[in-house]
């Protein structure tokens, strides 16, 4: 099929039925805007240890670095909100993302397929599908492509879904029917910079500071947590939701429909007792399979310690 309507209908009915809550289209060009403000980021060092978003500049704001000759950038969202909770609100928290089945793999398992899909519609072109493991600006372009703004708190808010949405993309050298921007609708609110006890958000929004972020803290930071942010941790100890649970737009979020993002229920039973004494045997039954493993039991054990010092008299 050559009809650039016809195709670009397909591939959206397709992504729909693979799963995808929304699928948005931008045309491939370097982001010229997005590699000023990549580049102040990181002259400041926001990005903390994480070496790897220094290397491979061109390739984060030129696709076709990416994919030779590319045309278009498919830009999808999938569902990862859940209305379940742990169970015991005082015991130490893992953020919602990490709860089922790590979405890499589930996520690109989809992607493939709707790359197979349009290769069998459209002959032989040449694309590559990304799941947050490659050079690729993804809120960059999931906003180019009309599927919301980027918020104050950094992160990508649909007006219709919130922001509890794992992005993901298809770079391919077929041209398109593209989507245009929508604007942004944070307004005058401050409650993602309010609510943040680090304050890793700026006070103005729209910049993060991975030096601060209790994601970054619990997760990609390899070293010791710095005691400045005893107190701080809000009983995270894998990742953080707060932006998020605090974000007015989030109140549209409904209840994913993905059976590999299920919790299990002896995770949601955890209590703070559990975790103190987690062993790496229980860790590894737990946890196999989740983003969780990415902190590894050494990782998790430190966060676990970090916030039990932290409040000391509360868990004595």
């Amino acid at each position: 099929m050559n009809n650039k309507s016809g195709i670009t209908h397909l591939i959206r009915k397709e992504a729909k039925r693979l799963g995808f809550s929304e699928i948005g289209i931008s045309k491939a060009v370097r982001l010229t805007d997005e590699e000023k403000r990549l580049k102040k980021w990181l002259d400041k060092g926001y990005h903390a240890s994480m070496d790897y978003m220094e290397n491979h500049f061109d390739k984060r704001v030129d696709p076709s670095k990416l994919v030779p000759g590319a045309k278009s950038v498919i830009s999808l969202l999938y569902n990862y909100y859940t209305e379940k909770k742990q169970y015991d609100k005082n015991t130490l928290k893992v953020s919602k993302y990490a709860y089922g089945r790590d979405y890499h793999k589930v996520i690109k398992k989809k992607l493939n397929s709707l790359l197979k899909f349009i290769k069998e519609k459209t002959g032989d072109i040449n694309g590559r599908a990304f799941v947050d493991s490659a050079p690729v600006l993804e809120k960059a372009w999931a906003a180019k492509s009309g599927l919301g703004w980027i918020g104050k708190n950094t992160l990508l808010i649909n007006k219709y879904m919130g922001s509890y949405i794992f992005l993901s993309e298809l770079i391919i050298d077929l041209e398109l029917i593209y989507d245009e921007p929508v604007s942004s609708h944070c307004g005058n609110c401050t409650r993602c910079i309010d609510a943040c006890p680090t304050e890793a958000i700026s006070k103005s929004g729209y910049e993060l500071d991975s030096t601060k972020c209790i994601s970054y803290l619990t997760i990609e930071n390899k070293g010791d947590i710095p005691v400045i942010f005893q107190n701080k941790m809000a009983n995270y100890i894998f990742g953080c939701d707060i932006c998020q649970d605090v974000c007015p737009w989030n109140r549209f979020a409904g209840e994913h429909s993905e059976s590999d993002f299920a919790p299990k229920e002896e995770f949601l039973n955890m209590k703070k007792e559990d975790w103190f004494n987690i062993s790496e045997e229980k860790f590894k039954i737990l946890f196999y399979g989740t983003p969780v493993v990415r902190a590894k039991y050494k990782g998790l054990k430190r966060n676990i310690k970090f916030v039990k010092s932290s409040k000391k008299d509360q868990f004595d």
